[in-house]
């Protein structure tokens, strides 16, 4: 029997956890890539705190009315603030939140929502909407990354013997041969049931690099062929490094298809600064590749910057506004995760002086310029001036973390030859604040 009730002001309920899925390139599962919850397997590269260290897949259908996603589902619908949703909660990734998102897409579904969940928390109610990511496959090395989400980082790792079994169990034999074998036996399985069964509602194509797998353009051209194209709704983070594939053009063969998309093209920086920071970028490339997209876009949301600001990045958001106001397009504008001290690369590892005179220098020049397709950098600007910083957050620890990650960030460089294209210390050398901060680390 039915005992909950609709809660007016109900803040926390996220049509999430009813209509998707999320699964990480080393198949942990979560009801989307931005929740925090305990991970089953190994720590993801969002930290959960786990102490897991075995392997443990699960199924989707073990997953989606497992005993975690029912107390999911229950206190959403008793209007409590859950912990697994910090991310949006506290706007720690950006000020555009996932669950504004998913209730803006799937709000029509709120009356099946209360008819179709059980008093245990388990729903009725198919996955129509899945994000998942088939491997790390990916051809850039992004400064702010890492192995887990990019096969070329983890190569590097292992080339340089730079990983542990013990502090990256998902690398070693034979858990890294079982979460392949997972992915190809389980993982597409599922996701080729749904496409078949014309289940689907939305897809979110990231990675790794999705435009990398093959599964993108094999389930893409299907579900043209099957004629449910103009009931899905499409979207992609991408590096925008490659657009054809086998013949087959991502804009003209299959977006031209489908309901609507929208493409998050990464780009941090323009030029030689880009490039530093999305190592395997051609700056000039990702441009074209940008503009043929734009050539084909019906509204200014199907072709947005997704810039992700980092230290040296500062430097460039002015660039990045011209660019956003040049093709009419929306910046979708968020922060390094620093869910733990040593992230050099983010600009709340600087101190709260620099951080809020650079803010500001940089809100003078965009606030005024700005519309609504760069709403979302100013807002992100203006909560970098509240949001707690690295020594804020930290105050015993910091010091040393912050030392450690620009020793990390020196190795990375050596390991990639900076000097024969520029170095990060070249690049900060623009702003004398910036280049004495990195210097007084040690």
């Amino acid at each position: 029997m039915q005992v909950f009730k609709r809660k007016d002001g109900n803040k926390t309920l996220c049509m999430a956890p009813w209509t998707h899925t999320y699964l990480s390139p080393q198949t942990e599962r979560r009801m989307c890539c931005a929740s925090t919850e305990k991970a089953t397997s190994f720590k993801q590269y969002i930290d959960t705190g786990s102490e897991a260290k075995e392997y443990n897949p699960k199924t989707l259908d073990q997953h989606w009315n497992s005993e975690h996603m029912k107390s999911v589902r229950r206190r959403m619908m008793a209007g409590e603030e859950l912990p697994e949703c910090q991310v949006c909660n506290n706007k720690l990734l950006n000020t555009d939140v996932y669950r504004t998102y998913f209730n803006s897409l799937f709000g029509h579904k709120e009356e099946d929502l209360w008819r179709l969940t059980n008093a245990d928390g388990s729903t009725e109610m198919p996955v129509v909407s899945f994000d998942y990511r088939f491997s790390n496959l990916c051809n850039f090395k992004c400064r702010m990354c890492g192995d887990m989400l990019s096969s070329s980082w983890e190569a590097e790792q292992r080339k340089n013997e730079m990983w542990s079994p013990w502090a990256k169990p998902w690398m070693a034999e034979p858990v890294r041969s079982k979460i392949k074998d997972f992915q190809e036996d389980q993982v597409e399985k599922e996701f080729a049931r749904a496409v078949d069964n014309h289940l689907i509602e939305e897809i979110y194509w990231v990675g790794g690099e999705p435009l990398m797998y093959e599964q993108h353009w094999k389930y893409m051209k299907q579900i043209v062929d099957n004629g449910d194209a103009d009931k899905v709704y499409v979207r992609y983070n991408t590096n925008l490094s490659r657009t054809k594939y086998k013949g087959i053009d991502l804009y003209k063969d299959l977006l031209v298809h489908f309901k609507d998309w929208q493409i998050c093209a990464s780009i941090d920086g323009t030029g030689t600064t880009g490039e530093w920071i999305r190592d395997g970028l051609n700056y000039e490339k990702w441009l074209q590749n940008f503009k043929d997209g734009v050539a084909i876009k019906r509204h200014s949301r199907q072709m947005r910057l997704d810039v992700t600001l980092t230290t040296p990045g500062l430097l460039e958001v002015k660039n990045l506004f011209r660019l956003s106001k040049r093709f009419n397009v929306e910046m979708l504008t968020k922060v390094v995760f620093t869910f733990s001290p040593d992230i050099v690369l983010s600009p709340l590892a600087l101190p709260r002086n620099i951080l809020n005179e650079i803010v500001d220098e940089l809100l003078d020049f965009i606030e005024p310029r700005a519309d609504k397709n760069q709403q979302s950098l100013v807002d992100v600007l203006k909560n970098l001036k509240t949001r707690p910083n690295i020594e804020e957050t930290w105050p015993d620890t910091y010091k040393n973390q912050l030392q450690e990650g620009k020793i990390y960030q020196e190795d990375i460089g050596r390991l990639r030859k900076d000097y024969k294209k520029i170095t990060l210390p070249q690049i900060l050398s623009e702003d004398d604040r910036l280049i004495d901060w990195w210097d007084s680390l040690g």
